[in-house]
């Protein structure tokens, strides 16, 4: 768990990305969560794919939200700024679980959501706690899933919502490393689409909905880099998050999409309780 959390680790994150705003003529004293976009929502398709994935989720007003592997709480944010909803989030890197509380804190939503830093195999909630849970890009650096999936379907209530938009293993193997989430393969842990469709079964959730995203995250990632090759890093982007390899790990997942090592999926699924 401490190489993963060293991995995300940056050091002075929070100044990167004030600096960033600052550059783009951004006021810090009169943020919005849109500001933060372009660093925040931290998975392929960003923004696009939050929304999609709250749609999916039927995320009310009411619900009782837990953001897994939160990140700089950019889709807790989206969440709590656009349903209405509040929303904990928990994430292993202590740097990511202060920045994201003070990006919060500058966009006003302070009093809405929240950030714990934890392992999402041993939260700090109690059983039957939450409507919905909500991870994205997160388990590829979890070896045993089955208890990351046992401490989902343990918080949540009994007919609870589970929403998932991750990177899995596609028919061609191995992946090429670095990548966004591992510097090397043995911090990598991903599965394919099957097994994992069938070990949340095993751990007490019911499909609802299950969805292949690959070729649309593939024209969109492709897109990306081409445009960043184009016109160049925007001064508030995911590279501030990547480090000095930025460039490899880039490259790396376009080729990964493009040679079948990596798929893309979104799920819906319900906790059939205890």
């Amino acid at each position: 768990m401490d190489s993963v959390a060293e991995h995300y680790s940056h050091g002075r994150l929070l100044d990167a990305i004030f600096d960033a705003l600052r550059a783009q003529g951004k006021d810090l004293d009169a943020l919005t969560p849109d500001d933060l976009a372009g660093v925040d929502e931290f998975h392929i398709r960003g923004r696009e794919a939050t929304v999609e994935l709250a749609e999916l989720a039927g995320v009310t007003a009411a619900d009782r939200v837990l953001d897994i592997g939160s990140g700089l709480g950019g889709s807790t944010r989206y969440l709590a700024a656009n349903h209405g909803c509040r929303v904990t989030g928990v994430d292993l890197t202590p740097e990511y679980c202060d920045v994201a509380t003070e990006l919060s804190r500058k966009v006003g939503l302070a009093d809405r959501v929240e950030f714990h830093c934890a392992s999402a195999l041993e939260t700090p909630f109690e059983d039957g706690a939450f409507d919905l849970a909500w991870t994205q890009h997160v388990q590829m650096n979890i070896e045993d899933k089955a208890a990351l999936y046992r401490e989902v379907h343990r918080v949540l209530k009994p007919g609870g919502r589970f929403v998932l938009h991750d990177i899995l293993a596609g028919p061609v193997q191995p992946a090429r490393y670095p990548t966004h989430w591992a510097e090397r393969e043995e911090m990598s842990f991903l599965i394919a689409p099957e097994d994992l469709r069938a070990l949340l079964e095993e751990c007490g959730f019911r499909v609802k909905a299950w969805r292949d995203t690959t070729q649309v995250s593939h024209d969109w990632y492709l897109a990306a880099v081409a445009r960043a090759e184009r016109d160049g890093p925007p001064p508030l982007g995911l590279h501030l998050l990547l480090g000095e390899t930025a460039g490899e790990k880039i490259g790396n997942v376009g080729r990964n999409l493009d040679e079948r090592r990596l798929t893309v999926c979104q799920a819906l699924l319900e906790s059939r309780g205890s």
